[in-house]
């Protein structure tokens, strides 16, 4: 009896542990694709000759059975030749919170 209570109990944390496991490699997996849409996007922006870069442009990309929504933000530096461009992704289009964002610096082309 007392055998069957002690393998209860390590089958009981056993499971949590399992379950534990599973939430963060799901974040973790979440992360790797915003990350990765993130980077594709900050690519496309590096690719745009306007500038400066347009601020709050947004769009959305299928990757990995996913829809991501992206905003780009451009923020001013103290060398007027350069933007900070931010991209910010969420997996939900109205959420305030973002799931990840990356920022890259672009320099003016010269003629």
């Amino acid at each position: 009896m007392l055998a069957m209570a002690v393998f209860a109990v390590a089958g009981v944390a056993l499971l949590g542990v399992a379950d534990n496991n599973y939430r963060h490699i799901s974040h973790l997996e979440e992360q790797m694709f915003a990350n990765w849409v993130a980077s594709n996007q900050l690519v496309e922006a590096s690719l745009d000759k306007t500038w400066p870069p347009k601020n709050n442009r947004k769009g959305k990309v299928e990757m990995a059975g996913r829809t991501w929504y992206w905003q780009q933000k451009v923020v001013k530096t103290a060398n007027k030749e350069m933007r900070a461009v931010t991209m910010e992704i969420r997996l939900d289009e109205d959420e305030e919170l973002v799931t990840t964002s990356v920022t890259t610096y672009l320099a003016q082309d010269k003629p």
